[in-house]
């Protein structure tokens, strides 16, 4: 079963000549490439494109990402399972496409570290479909295994996380883990910067259990804290150390209300 976009119009434009004007427009025609390694992880938000479009595709431009991405998102709706997997088919956006690689998908689900295959999880959620069509602009040949992530348990998120990096270590191909979120949201961007700050900086120096901590801690509305702290998890087992800011923003620069913002961050994890 193809998954059919349920926000285009909304959050980014539902016409194909439309969308790849944006999509251009964010993205550019910078691309990482060269001979260096493929990025273990990224983190990019997903609120409606001209707020969130540009720290998007800025971090996927300098990015370099291989040919086959788990695509990891919070649970804004409360469906489904705590860790769901779309395991067939593709995920359509207008005037494209991308394919979901069901055998790693499969391979996830067989891990039995909780992930199951789950539509109804991602039937109405938008923090994975906004993001596929800039990966389909990057790299239209890209094939994706979309998990929803709502599991909150620290321990069964690092098992998790640990299960994708053994899955990753044993591919004969690369595998990149892309993760859908937005940092703080509804404060002012004074106290958004301050909150952010703390939880970017446990993301930077590759903590996963201490971002974990200080976003529950510090009651930081970061949506994707689950699913950034899965794949931190797995991207630590799989020896990174380190990631880099590559920008942070809020939705003040678009509306001009700087009291009540949401704030996006685009971060690489070398």
């Amino acid at each position: 079963m193809n998954r059919q976009p349920v926000v285009a119009g909304r959050f980014y434009p539902d016409s194909p000549d439309q969308l790849r004007k944006e999509l251009q427009m964010y993205s550019g025609t910078q691309n990482a490439g060269g001979d260096r390694p493929v990025d273990r992880l990224i983190m990019v938000p997903h609120a409606g494109y001209m707020f969130s479009g540009e720290p998007c595709g800025k971090t996927l431009a300098q990015s370099k990402l291989s040919d086959t991405v788990f695509l990891l998102g919070p649970n804004h709706t409360g469906l489904g399972s705590p860790l769901s997997v779309w395991d067939k088919g593709s995920w359509e956006f207008p005037g494209g496409k991308l394919d979901v690689d069901e055998e790693l998908a499969a391979k996830l689900i067989e891990s039995r570290t909780g992930f199951v295959s789950n539509e109804k999880a991602h039937s109405r959620e938008h923090s994975l479909e906004v993001i596929v069509p800039f990966l389909h602009y990057l790299n239209p040949a890209m094939k994706i295994v979309p998990v929803c992530v709502s599991e909150a348990s620290p321990s069964n998120l690092r098992k998790a996380g640990e299960a994708i990096a053994e899955i990753m270590k044993d591919s004969s191909q690369p595998i990149s883990m892309v993760v859908s979120s937005d940092m703080s949201h509804f404060v002012s961007a004074d106290q958004a910067k301050k909150l952010d700050s703390m939880a970017l900086e446990a993301i930077i120096r590759m903590d996963p259990s201490d971002l974990y901590s200080i976003v529950s801690s510090n009651q930081i509305s970061m949506c994707g804290v689950l699913p950034m702290t899965m794949a931190m998890f797995a991207a630590k087992k799989l020896g990174a150390t380190s990631g880099k800011l590559v920008q942070y923003t809020n939705s003040g620069q678009a509306t001009g209300d700087y009291e009540r913002v949401v704030a996006y961050a685009g971060v690489i994890i070398t």
